[in-house]
């Protein structure tokens, strides 16, 4: 650490600076003032970061405002996303980036929020009540942040027992139903066609991994993916003979598909060829230093011929990652990449510890920026908090790399307590803690009348008639 008061001084400005990147995209006075403000709560020291504590907190904060700006400001949060992505490119971006596809779930009370259904929710393990979401992570050697985000609408979203609810919410008449990776690929997609970012690999879990749709899509925008596999699917080590259509029969269309030759081998799920692959195959890496140390795991890298629609698809890489030690119980990891052939052995072994950046940027956004703790209900308050919480990110992590020099071990929580010093944070003298309280009580009070009121009419409701 060689950092100076001054040092910490100056990150005021340096919040003035960034903000004034987006303030053009915010087209009014009004609306580019409580974008200053929202940010700014996001970086509090607070135990929750809704709106109405981070509104207390601020010395110029205003719920009403704050809650309009989130939940109904005329702002494009599809424009801010693209500078973003600029921005991000221009603090992290390396030729070899890599783009991270995750989801992001939000556990939920109710069913009144813009896409909630029973469903897996990752961070409790289990189905259970929450909004769905996908993510698109950017990482390089520099750092790691989130580039882009949507919002999963299940299926039964589009059933017409749910259109009161659609229009309550504010969903636009034109969402059409989208699979995660198909949300997945629009964010890739998007990202291509700005040209915005550097990065030749795309990063993904099991659960798009099986998508073989969105690898195909990958792979003809000339990108390399890495995709974690389920342990049976399926490939061939060489290439089986395929047969081409037979003759023309005498009647009926004539025949116009492959098929495997009589004779070919059948392919072999990948956790079977795993564990055929002889013991030089494997090697020791060190996939990731973490803070208890370094990760170490066996690596090992063959190319096979992946089954596609029950033929032989493209030549590619079946990368297969296991724990150090016969003893442990800790699962296999298989992955496939269309990387080409010359692609060195410790590049394939450095991408499959590259899981951790997304997760580790997911923990951070709630963590430290309240990613999880909006009260907002509608469409478009999740897509503008979700855009401030990235740009909350971003914020933090160019910090740490221009400071970065002066103090190489510093991490986003750190810059985040280093703002503290400069926030806006609201003073309050004696009589300004008793009008608070007035405030809260009086909210309480209004709270309570509303779910008495609500109480009574259930009861009028359930009486024998």
């Amino acid at each position: 650490m060689n950092l100076a008061p001054r040092d910490v001084r100056g990150l005021k400005q340096k919040r003035e600076v960034y903000h004034r990147t987006f303030a053009p995209l915010f087209r009014r006075r009004a609306q580019r003032h409580w974008a200053h403000q929202y940010l700014a709560g996001q970086m509090l020291e607070l135990e929750r970061k809704a709106i109405e504590p981070m509104a207390q907190a601020l010395a110029e904060g205003n719920i009403q405002a704050m809650q309009q700006f989130i939940s109904a400001g005329a702002w494009s949060d599809t424009e801010v996303i693209a500078v973003h992505q600029a921005e991000g490119a221009a603090t992290l971006g390396r030729p070899d980036g890599v783009l991270i596809l995750d989801g992001c779930d939000f556990p939920k009370q109710g069913d009144d929020s813009v896409g909630v259904a029973r469903q897996h929710c990752g961070p409790l393990g289990k189905r259970a009540n929450c909004q769905a979401s996908v993510v698109l992570a950017y990482a390089s050697e520099l750092g790691h942040t989130l580039l882009d985000r949507r919002l999963y609408l299940p299926k039964e979203w589009f059933d017409a027992a749910h259109q009161e609810r659609w229009h309550k919410c504010g969903i636009p008449d034109t969402v059409t139903f989208r699979t995660k990776p198909e949300l997945g690929w629009e964010m890739v997609d998007a990202v291509l066609q700005r040209g915005e970012g550097a990065f030749q690999w795309v990063a993904m879990d099991e659960g798009f991994g099986r998508a073989t749709h969105l690898l195909n899509q990958i792979h003809s925008a000339n990108k390399y993916f890495f995709a974690e596999i389920a342990c049976d699917t399926r490939a061939w080590r060489h290439r089986p003979k395929v047969l081409p259509p037979g003759p023309p029969r005498h009647t009926g269309r004539p025949p116009t598909l492959y098929q495997l030759a009589a004779d070919a081998p059948r392919a072999q799920r990948v956790d079977q060829l795993a564990h055929a692959l002889p013991r030089k195959q494997w090697q020791r890496c060190v996939i990731h230093e973490g803070s208890k140390g370094p990760m170490v795991v066996e690596i090992a890298a063959v190319r096979v011929v992946m089954v596609e629609d029950g033929l032989p698809g493209r030549d590619e890489w079946l990368v297969i990652r296991r724990p150090v030690g016969k003893a442990t119980t800790t699962p296999w990891k298989d992955y496939r990449c269309n990387a080409p052939q010359q692609t060195p052995f410790n590049t394939l072994a450095r991408l499959t510890g590259w899981r951790w950046p997304v997760e580790t940027t997911i923990e951070e956004c709630k963590g430290e920026l309240g990613f999880d703790h909006y009260e907002v209900r509608g469409w478009v308050g999740w897509h503008h908090h979700t855009t401030m919480t990235l740009l909350s990110h971003h914020f933090l992590v160019r910090l740490r790399v221009e400071l970065g020099a002066d103090a190489p071990a510093l991490t986003v929580s750190q810059v985040r307590q280093l703002l503290q010093v400069v926030l806006p944070k609201r003073e309050f003298d004696e009589q300004g803690v008793i009008a608070e309280i007035e405030r809260i009580q009086q909210q309480n009070y209004a709270a309570y009348r509303s779910h008495r009121k609500r109480h009574l009419r259930e009861l009028r409701r359930l009486a024998p008639k």
